[in-house]
């Protein structure tokens, strides 16, 4: 039997049903907004596989185009392998929901989200994540939830809750806002500088939005009345990490506290080694296995940096809490790219390419749940395994690299003029060395090499991101707190956050946050945001001092662009019939010409030559015929009436035999030949816009022109 439950949030209802679809879920739902509606499904296995060290969580999310009425693009009819749009939205839905489950409880878990309809103005990506929470409370699977979620927008000042696309495109700000009661739990998004106050006043507004989407999903599981299952964590057994502690000691302290990355993993891989041999001599093969000795080694590494941190105030790099590490850019240092540049922060190192292009280079995507289906502005992020110092295995972009390059392309985006810019962007970002937040490395690098290619931002951009160490008191509130400016990668494995926030000297473009915890007050959200603030001031200060300002000169390799306007009813003399004009002036000028339905005509080429034959060109086919102006043309046609002379590039007028000469003429040919260039007079144009012209009219003009003075 289903049961459902509504949820109202402003001017928007959601509906949440359950027992209908998918019953052999361990718990399953279907989300519903406007007419768009997201079936999620949970599934957990019953045991855990032999030998399993982490807890096996996968989040997939799915869109189906006949959800929206449509066929999918490609040969094969079929959905294929995850669109970017379903790869970042699986992990939208991951973040919140995976600090939630127990830890130790290593059996899989599956959560999969399929677009069942789309009604092209709400999207689905927040529906994934309420349906997720829902599908978990309502099943047996172990889990502390639920979670509330919505979109976020701001229009004409006015915070909205779920907002249509259309309104988004008026919005200055896309903030995804993820609360349990009490407490935030993530954010991501873009806005257009917006100021700390202001993102705040966001935050408490969708926390208060929440709050009926929780209490709907806690009304929902009380009807379902499903226990959780009894489950079994996986520990360390306490003699073990009681011994393994005692034969660590002191010697983890100054292993920890090793400055430089490598050295620090060697330092600590020399203390585990000795203390592994002993623990297993000491208790047996049998009882000490790898996921043991792995679990226990954690524990005292988290164990000891925490409390460096908290007792002593202590980083592994020997940093004040508030300290970035040093910075050193460089850009144009690749003579062949448009834009390049190479930012360094600490061991994090990041190489940016900018490729400007034509407007036929922007990316172009299906999109089921409505909004833009091009993008004119494309940031690709890789991360190489080289970067820190592995090996492992070589493939495309994972879900990872795709999350950050969307990280900072959303970041850099607001202070870019996308509107008016005539050119698409892509930057490549390549991380070269990654020891905490190359994402945010990605967006100063990434600014560095647009300003360096000339590209005219509004501001430039820098990221930082700012961690967290807690202590919990008995009712699990936190009682002591430490905020850590600039994060290395050991202080996101051992802390409790990764926040990472983006802007310009005006205010925020980007953000993301990922917890470790259930939940972080909003309150302590206000000095992290502040820190990140000044953070962010000192990096755009030290990015200046190589670069303040886009240069005015775009690399000689960059396309070159000329923007013309025409009338729009020409549109048809310049592309002329089947293509035929527009064709003969992309092979005569070698140039890239492409036409708006509104009459801007956007010419690329990197021959000055050639923009100079286009421009000409098209200002000619476009051009109106003057009365009484003279021309010189070419005789494209001879008849027995006269000749058909084009005088303006693709436009032709007829001179008749009449008009060849000052004297009676036999034939045409007796004047004129085809292909020959001869000064023609306009003598009128009639309703049909046919042209005539005069060789006679204009050879007496000239002739007058050329007499000497009296």
């Amino acid at each position: 039997m289903s049961e459902k439950v509504t949820a109202q949030l402003g001017a928007n209802q959601i509906l949440i049903e359950t027992g209908k679809l998918a019953k052999q879920a361990d718990g399953s739902v279907t989300v519903q907004l406007g007419e768009t509606i997201v079936l999620v499904a949970a599934v957990a296995a019953t045991t855990a596989k032999p030998g399993q060290e982490f807890f096996p969580l996968t989040v997939d999310y799915r869109e189906k185009a006949a959800a929206a009425g449509k066929f999918p693009g490609g040969y094969f009819k079929r959905e294929g392998r995850p669109t970017e749009k379903e790869i970042l939205t699986s992990r939208l839905t991951d973040r919140p929901i995976r600090p939630l489950f127990p830890k130790g409880w290593f059996n899989e878990v599956q959560v999969q989200s399929i677009l069942l309809s789309a009604d092209g103005e709400n999207d689905s990506d927040v529906l994934s994540i309420i349906g997720a929470s829902a599908a978990l409370s309502v099943s047996d699977i172990p889990w502390d939830g639920p979670l509330g979620a919505l979109r976020i927008g701001r229009i004409g000042g006015k915070f909205v809750a779920n907002p249509v696309h259309a309104q988004m495109a008026e919005s200055d700000m896309d903030i995804i806002y993820v609360g349990n009661t009490s407490d935030v739990v993530m954010f991501e998004g873009a806005s257009k500088e917006i100021s700390e106050a202001d993102f705040i006043s966001a935050l408490r507004f969708g926390h208060e939005c929440c709050q009926p989407l929780i209490q709907a999903q806690k009304d929902l599981a009380a009807r379902v009345g499903k226990k959780k299952r009894d489950i079994t964590v996986s520990v360390v057994p306490e003699e073990i990490l009681k011994e393994a502690k005692a034969l660590a000691g002191e010697r983890i302290i100054p292993a920890l506290l090793t400055h430089k990355k490598l050295e620090r993993e060697a330092a600590v891989k020399a203390v585990t080694e000795d203390v592994s041999v002993k623990l297993i001599a000491k208790f047996g093969a049998e009882k000490v296995t790898d996921s043991v000795l792995k679990e226990a080694f954690y524990y005292i590494q988290k164990e000891t940096v925490r409390s460096l941190l908290m007792n002593q105030g202590k980083r592994l790099d020997g940093r004040g809490l508030d300290d970035i590490r040093p910075i050193t850019s460089e850009v144009g240092l690749l003579p062949r790219a448009h834009g390049s540049s190479l930012f360094s922060r600490g061991e994090t190192q990041a190489i940016s390419l900018v490729t400007l292009g034509t407007t036929e280079d922007a990316q172009e995507f299906d999109s089921y749940t409505g909004g833009e289906t091009t993008k004119k502005f494309m940031l690709h992020y890789s991360f190489p395994n080289y970067s820190v110092g592995e090996t492992g295995r070589i493939s495309g972009p994972g879900r990872r690299e795709i999350g950050h390059g969307a990280l900072a392309e959303r970041s850099i985006e607001p202070a870019l003029p996308l509107q008016t810019y005539p050119y698409a962007v892509r930057v490549t970002s390549e991380i070269m060395e990654s020891n905490g937040s190359s994402s945010m490395a990605t967006v100063c690098a990434g600014t560095l090499a647009l300003m360096d290619a000339g590209v005219p931002m509004i501001r430039p951009v820098a990221g930082i991101s700012i961690g967290i160490c807690t202590i919990h008191d008995e009712l699990d509130k936190i009682s002591q707190y430490k905020l850590l400016t600039d994060i290395i990668g050991w202080e996101d494995s051992f802390c409790d956050m990764d926040c990472k926030i983006a802007g310009t000297e005006k205010g925020i473009t980007g953000f993301q946050l990922d917890l470790k915890l259930r939940g972080l007050p909003i309150d302590l959200m206000v000095e992290a945001l502040e820190k990140a603030r000044v953070a962010r001031l000192y990096i755009l200060a030290e990015m200046a001092k190589v670069l303040a300002a886009p240069r005015t000169e775009l690399s000689k390799y960059a396309p070159r662009i000329v923007q013309l306007k025409i009338n729009p009813e020409k549109i048809g003399a310049l592309i002329g019939p089947g293509g035929k004009n527009i064709k003969r002036l992309v092979e005569e000028s070698g140039c890239e010409i492409n036409i708006d339905d509104d009459g801007t005509v956007n010419v690329y080429s990197i021959s000055e030559e050639g923009m100079k034959i286009a421009r000409n060109a098209i200002e000619g086919m476009t051009s109106e015929a003057e009365v009484g102006k003279i021309y010189r043309g070419k005789v494209v046609t001879i008849k027995e009436f006269g000749a058909f002379v084009e005088f303006l590039p693709g436009k032709d007028g007829l001179v008749h035999i009449s008009e060849l000469a000052n004297f009676r003429v036999k034939q045409t040919e007796d004047i004129v030949k085809m292909g020959d260039d001869i000064w023609v007079k306009c003598l009128g144009v009639d309703e049909k816009g046919r042209v005539r012209l005069s060789r006679k009219a204009a050879m007496e003009d000239r002739d007058r022109e050329m007499a000497p003075k009296a």
